[in-house]
């Protein structure tokens, strides 16, 4: 027997970075709306609504590129990425 036990992979739905991505953005996207048309907050509100948006839309970008370079079979590529 080896002293070394082996720990268990999460399931693929556990993983998977898009429902999080989606989740985020529907979240800023239902805060934007609430800021821009309903004039709540301060005068930042807005911006900093926008700017989760533009950091959500950077990162589909990102995990869009991760995945085609685990398709092409990149050297660079991130590891541990379902490709579907």
């Amino acid at each position: 027997m080896s002293d070394e036990s082996e720990i268990p992979q999460l399931p693929a739905r556990l993983r998977a970075p898009e429902p999080v991505i989606v989740a985020g953005m529907l979240i800023w996207t239902v805060a934007t709306l609430v800021v821009w048309l309903g004039g709540v907050g301060p005068d930042s509100a807005l911006p900093v609504c926008l700017v989760g948006l533009g950091v959500g839309v950077l990162g589909t970008g990102v995990v869009l590129l991760q995945k085609a370079a685990v398709r092409r079979g990149s050297r660079g590529a991130q590891e541990g990425l379902d490709v579907r």
